[in-house]
């Protein structure tokens, strides 16, 4: 993975409080991400996800209408099974039976407000890097597999 690559990735934010918003949109800026939609307004979580088919979701808990679980949920029904696409929750709810809970409805990682961010943004990238390579590795897969069921057949 190149960071060209990496700095590529398509980022959503949904987070109620715009001040959260901006802070993970200038951070991201920061670190050279340019392909970032963000939503304050968790009822539109689903249609940005297909719309703008992110590589990563940063995900607040606690908000009005749906809750970051129940966008969980939404978004386990149109993610496919073998695809790895990271959730990072931010949440100001530290505990356990939050935790457990986004990470059993889905999300990849967890971190809880305030966050620092340089860890934050560690995360960030430690999530994407997977997501590329899980989709690098898919790509070799699909090329690879051919190959091997044409020679199994013609030996």
């Amino acid at each position: 993975m190149t960071e060209a690559e990496m700095l590529n990735a398509k980022i959503l934010i949904v987070d109620d409080a715009e001040a959260n918003l901006r802070l993970l949109e200038e951070l991201l800026a920061r670190e050279g991400f340019m392909q970032v939609i963000s939503t304050a307004d968790s009822t539109r979580a689903i249609d940005l996800f297909t719309a703008f088919q992110p590589d990563l979701i940063l995900l607040d808990l606690m908000m009005p209408e749906l809750d970051g679980y129940a966008v969980l949920e939404m978004l386990s029904r149109y993610i496919p099974k073998d695809e790895y696409l990271p959730v990072l929750v931010l949440t100001a709810d530290a505990t356990i039976a939050a935790k457990r809970k986004a990470l059993a409805l889905g999300a990849k990682d967890f971190l809880t407000k305030p966050f620092d961010t340089i860890e934050a943004m560690l995360r960030v990238w430690n999530l994407l890097e997977t997501r590329m390579l899980y989709r690098h590795l898919k790509q070799l897969n699909a090329e690879v597999t051919p190959v091997i069921h044409t020679t199994q057949i013609n030996g």
